[in-house]
This record gives C-alpha cells, sequence and structure tokens, in this order.
C-alpha cells in the first residue's frame, strides 16, 4: 500500500510554521507519525499511535489530525495563508460560474480587430466565486461547492461595501476580479458585460490589497501592446470577453462570448495506480469509458506524493498521437475537477490545434 501524507504550512505574522502527517505501514500494521516546527528548521517529530494499528484506524485518527491542523489555520498552499470556511466545505450552492472555449492562435487577429471583445490576463490558479451576504463571506469553486477561502482575501472581503457575488481567480492569498453576478439585493448576470465591469470597478477598483480588479484592454492597439506584454512575461494565456454579452454560467458546446488563448497546453489527468520510479506517478485520461496511459511526471521535491485516483494538473508542450505528453511539468491537485471530465479530448497534438483544458 503507498504511502499516505501530507504537508501543511501556515504564515502570518513572524510564524511561519510547517507539519508533516503521515500513515506509515509496519510488519503488524499502521502508525499515524507527524512532524512540525518552523520552516526550514529541524523538525519535531512525533506519532499519533503508540502500537501499530489496523488501516481503518489509522486513516481515522490521521484524518481526524489533518482536519484538526487545517481547522486551526494550516493550509497546503505553500504561501501558508490562513484558510477559513471548512465547516461549510462542499456545500452546493447552486452557483456555477462562466466557463471559457478555447481559440487558436490563427483565430486571435479575429477578435484584437473586433471592437466587442475585450483582452484580460488568464491567471493560473483557482476559479473561485466570493459571495458576502450580511457579513458572512463564501467561496465558491467551479463546481458550485463551498471551499475554503485565505484569511486575506476574506477580509478584504468583508472591508467592501454591500453584499455582492464576484467572480475571479484565486493564486495564492490574492483574488483576481474580473466580473460581478450580485451587487446588494441586485442579480446582474442578464445585464451586458460592460455593465457588471463598471459595477465590479465602482465596488473593488483601487482598493489594493488582497482583492484587485484584472487590468483589461478595450481599443485593439491596447489589446496588441497587453498581448505582447503577457507573451514576453510568459503567463498562462489571455481571455477575450464580448462586452455586450450577459453572465451565461457553464461552459458553451462551441465558441462562446467568453474565450480563452493559452500560451502552451495543460492537461487534468488522473493519477495512474503504482509508481514509475521515487517520485514519478503514471497519468491516465478517458477515451469514452476507458482509461488509456498518458505517460509519467515527476512531482517536485517537498510537494506531497498525490495517490491514484487524484486528479492533478499537467502542463506540457505537446501530445503524441497514441501515446504520452512531452515534456510535462506538475502544476498541482484538482478538486475542483471530476475524474469523469479528465477526457482524451483535452489534449493538443504537435502541429495540429485541438480543443484544450
Amino acid at each position: 500500500m503507498p504511502r499516505i501524507s501530507t504537508t501543511l504550512f501556515y504564515k502570518e505574522g513572524n510564524s511561519d510554521k510547517v507539519y508533516r502527517a503521515a500513515i506509515e505501514e509496519r510488519a503488524d500494521g499502521f502508525v499515524v507519525n507527524f512532524a512540525f516546527g518552523r520552516r526550514g528548521s529541524t523538525l519535531q517529530t512525533g506519532t499519533k499511535t503508540n502500537a501499530p494499528v489496523p488501516f481503518d484506524q489509522a486513516k481515522k485518527i490521521y484524518d481526524k489530525l489533518v482536519k484538526s491542523k487545517t481547522a486551526k489555520g494550516y493550509t497546503p498552499g505553500e504561501d501558508g495563508a490562513p484558510y477559513v470556511g471548512t465547516v461549510d466545505a462542499e456545500r452546493n450552492t447552486g452557483l456555477r460560474p462562466q466557463l471559457l472555449n478555447p481559440i487558436t492562435e490563427a483565430e486571435v487577429e479575429r477578435y484584437l480587430k473586433d471592437e466587442a471583445f475585450w483582452l484580460q490576463e488568464k491567471k493560473d490558479g483557482r476559479r473561485i466565486l466570493v459571495r458576502k451576504a450580511g457579513g458572512e463571506v463564501t467561496g465558491i469553486n467551479r463546481r458550485g461547492l463551498t471551499v475554503g477561502l485565505p484569511e486575506t482575501i476574506v477580509q478584504a472581503a468583508r472591508a467592501l461595501r454591500s453584499d455582492f457575488v464576484i467572480d475571479g481567480e484565486a493564486v495564492g492569498d490574492r483574488l483576481h476580479t474580473f466580473d460581478c453576478l450580485q451587487r446588494g439585493n441586485s442579480p446582474l448576470e442578464k445585464l451586458a458585460y460592460r455593465d457588471r465591469w463598471r459595477i465590479l470597478l465602482e465596488l473593488a477598483g483601487g482598493r489594493g490589497g488582497a482583492i484587485e480588479v484584472l487590468p483589461t484592454a478595450a481599443a485593439t492597439g491596447d489589446k496588441r501592446d497587453l498581448l505582447r506584454f503577457l507573451r514576453e512575461r510568459k503567463a498562462e494565456g489571455v481571455v477575450l470577453k464580448d462586452r455586450n454579452a450577459p453572465y451565461t454560467p457553464g461552459r458553451p458546446a462551441s465558441g462562446g462570448p467568453q474565450l480563452k488563448l493559452k500560451f502552451y497546453a495543460t492537461a487534468s489527468c488522473i493519477v495512474a495506480p503504482g509508481r514509475n520510479g521515487k517520485r514519478s506517478v503514471g497519468l491516465e485520461l478517458l477515451d469514452g469509458l476507458k482509461l488509456v496511459s498518458v505517460g509519467n511526471v515527476t512531482i517536485p521535491p517537498k510537494t506531497s506524493i498525490p495517490r491514484p485516483g487524484q486528479v492533478i494538473e499537467v502542463r506540457y508542450l505537446y501530445a503524441h498521437r497514441g501515446g504520452a505528453l512531452y515534456q510535462p511539468a506538475f502544476q498541482g491537485r484538482r478538486t475542483d475537477i471530476l475524474t469523469a471530465d479528465c477526457k482524451l479530448t483535452q489534449l493538443k497534438y504537435r502541429n495540429q490545434d485541438t480543443e484544450d483544458a
């Protein structure tokens, strides 16, 4: 049985701490061990099991231990920003973000010339809706489930006037927001994007701190300049949005008023059973109902190795048909993506553009 472990971080003020927990197999059962201390120092160690216990019992002890640390503000993110909202985690809100369809390099020129489309940077983080209602701040992921938020984002949301629902990308302990679905008791989804954008600027523009409004280019020349700047900075990509379109949750079958151009390819993959090396895991995607291998990826040092069946994001240069991803790089766990969505149709093949993630 593979070793189950996690590494958690906490950073606030002068505190910069790390906590590690693991289930380890012994000849006559399993033990739950832990280590803790200041990041970069020699960690103190201990155990929650004075003698080996059956795996089911060890797993309950391990889960309780991890839950207790996250409730105290520890997070898997290495920036160590405290997370809140764990009590309501996984509650379905009924809210869904508007998702984007990809375009190719050959298509982007059309949208640069089209004055109806505005251009923004595509951030490489977690898609998050933030809802503030009566002082309570809730994070909502792309599946509509409540999730924990960094305390920095929670406090920044509480500092904004009125209740609201805003859409954005969380990167570390900051939210890069780009849309407003509700302000006060007024739903805004049916308004044109240009009007929702104006309301968002009134709500959060120029405030600084952990919530910032993404810069937006509207004129053709400005769009070209921002696109060039982001390429040079090696950003993830850009998003193009129809300023006249309402907010429509979900992803259109094709096209749509919100589009993305990625400068590199990524895929959400399922971790395969077994191990291909000390820090290498196999990758699988669904081809219909069948899982097919698309190679391996190395997990960086000091990063917990994902377990079989979990979903991870992998960056790659291109894919070989019937083969593996070329130059794959691990980007992180994806708890907001279902295994059913990890399909072979995500892949981009060499010298041929296909739909990406």
